[in-house]
């Protein structure tokens, strides 16, 4: 029989064992996994009719930050008439890389110089090939340019119960700030709504980690009616995006990236 001496020894190392071993399966048992039927992912086209499209090259600090497996960045045109796309995809969960819904517009466009506009609503449902979408909606503005902007994420096949509006407060605080780090890192620690959607995702059981899409679309507006642009980045979505494989083009890259 141990003596008590070497129990007591030994019951706490045990119970911090268990503690430790309790919060890594934790998120398994806790965030909801779906089943392949219920996969959504979409494909991104380059040819539409009656559009001519120009791919955009991604500068190489963009790159470093998103470490995305792929992305589409370009600008489809037409009598006048412009939309800009973006389409970022990252096949497989690295947890050492941040993840692509980090520099969302409400972050990156206002380190780039644009002001955000007051504008309702904040949040525009689009359906896409059957497919419910809440697309982020903002209105940014450069000068005398101005951008009517939709952003979405899908996680794992499925859109996001919650939005991506964790940005927006401090982007909407910190505009012309001489640094970027209101905007960055301390800003968004201090912030409490960025606070709020990471408690959003753990309060629905749906994680941030797993196969990512993020997509963008923007159209410059003219005047101050936002009618034309709402209507035509809705119609384009449709347009731009068609179903899409996840698990075909998931083996598409691991055979490109093993070559």
């Amino acid at each position: 029989m141990k003596s008590p001496r070497r129990l007591s020894f030994w019951i706490p190392i045990g119970g911090f064992t268990a503690l430790l071993a309790g919060l890594w399966l934790f998120p398994a048992f806790w965030y909801a996994k779906p089943g392949d039927g219920n996969r959504v992912w979409f494909a991104e086209r380059t040819e539409v009719a009656g559009w001519s499209f120009e791919p955009v090259p991604i500068s190489a600090a963009a790159e470093r930050v998103l470490v995305a497996d792929r992305t589409v960045n370009g600008e489809f045109r037409r009598a006048g008439e412009a939309v800009r796309v973006f389409s970022a995809k990252r096949f497989v969960e690295n947890s050492n890389e941040i993840g692509l819904f980090v520099h969302t517009p409400d972050r990156c466009w206002v380190e780039g110089g644009w002001k955000i506009e007051p504008i309702a609503p904040q949040v525009q449902e689009v359906k896409v090939h059957g497919v419910t979408m809440q697309m982020e909606r903002r209105l940014f503005e450069f000068g005398s340019d101005r951008e009517l902007v939709y952003f979405c994420g899908l996680v794992d096949g499925r859109t996001l119960p919650y939005r991506l509006d964790h940005n927006l407060s401090v982007g909407v605080r910190t505009f012309g700030e001489p640094n970027q780090a209101a905007s960055g890192a301390v800003g968004r620690a201090s912030d409490r709504h960025f606070w709020q959607r990471l408690w959003d995702s753990f309060a629905s059981r749906r994680a941030l980690s797993g196969p990512k899409q993020f997509v963008r679309i923007s159209t410059p507006v003219r005047g101050d009616d936002l009618t034309e642009a709402d209507e035509r980045l809705k119609g384009f979505l449709f347009l731009w995006l068609a179903p899409g494989d996840f698990l075909d083009e998931q083996r598409t890259f691991k055979a490109m990236a093993a070559r």
